[in-house]
């Protein structure tokens, strides 16, 4: 059974800079893309960044592109969302997710359909 435990948020203030981690087990991890979601109140969740072991390798939501770097450390089943630069759009719950099939590239279309199974971690940024 998959499980993922996301954390690294906090309380920033705008301008500021967080790295979130998801650690990933009960699968082959370099062999699935993980990938970040994020929801904010009275909003729908949006899929901002992916990372693959296969090409394409990473995407970015254009929302967070420039902001937002995702990389992955295989060898510890963790994957990391560095966010720069915070703004109060940014706040929300954040949660991981792993693809549900081997060896898919990023894309914007990679997030739709994947459920996210972790408590996520949240992110309140303050100006």
């Amino acid at each position: 059974q998959v499980q993922v435990v996301e954390s690294g948020g906090g309380f920033v203030q705008a301008g500021g800079s967080l790295r979130l981690s998801c650690t990933v087990s009960g699968l082959i991890f370099d062999a699935y893309a993980i990938g970040w979601f994020r929801q904010a109140p009275g909003k729908e969740r949006e899929g901002v960044s992916c990372s693959s072991s296969v090409g394409p390798l990473t995407y970015h939501a254009d929302s967070v592109k420039g902001r937002f770097t995702i990389s992955r450390d295989n060898a510890k089943k963790t994957v990391y969302l560095q966010i720069n630069n915070l703004e109060p759009e940014d706040t929300a719950m954040y949660y991981c997710a792993a693809d549900r099939s081997k060896y898919r590239g990023c894309s914007s279309s990679w997030f739709a359909g994947l459920e996210t199974k972790g408590e996520g971690t949240q992110v309140t940024v303050y100006s």
